[in-house]
């Protein structure tokens, strides 16, 4: 059973700092509740610890689109099953919008879980929040 989840933000700040913050692999941990590391192995590649209740996971992924300003694609290639993009929308010279697909293969009872209660796309709308709310303090900064 394969599980997507589609989550959409709007922020008040340009695409320019959305992409600036989200493409730094790095700084994903602080707006991702989820993530708990993420390593940049080399241009393409990096590994991320993820911290869930019951689930603590490891994995690589490798970037498979990079196209400034515009969008970030991924897939693993080691460890849990998943791929995504973040694509970055002008709606104005200070607001954007941000929207997070992720396609994956849940493993085990809590991923299910997850999956079927919607928890999944809770968390994203919860971190997409977080990630408003450091967009927005950038911007004004």
């Amino acid at each position: 059973m394969s599980a997507s989840l589609v989550e959409t933000v709007d922020l008040e700040a340009p695409v320019s700092v959305a992409w600036m913050l989200w493409s730094d692999v790095t700084r994903w941990p602080t707006f991702l509740s989820h993530v708990a590391e993420v390593h940049k192995l080399d241009d393409r590649c990096f590994s991320w610890q993820l911290k869930l209740a019951g689930a603590e996971k490891s994995f690589v992924a490798e970037l498979t689109e990079v196209i400034p300003e515009d969008r970030i694609a991924w897939h693993t290639v080691d460890g849990v099953e998943h791929a995504g993009v973040v694509t970055f929308h002008r709606l104005s010279d200070t607001t954007s919008r941000v929207t997070l697909q992720i396609e994956y293969d849940p493993k085990g009872f809590i991923e299910h879980l997850g999956a079927l209660t919607n928890l999944d796309a809770t968390l994203a709308n919860y971190d997409l929040g977080e990630f408003q709310r450091l967009a927005k303090t950038v911007a004004a900064s």
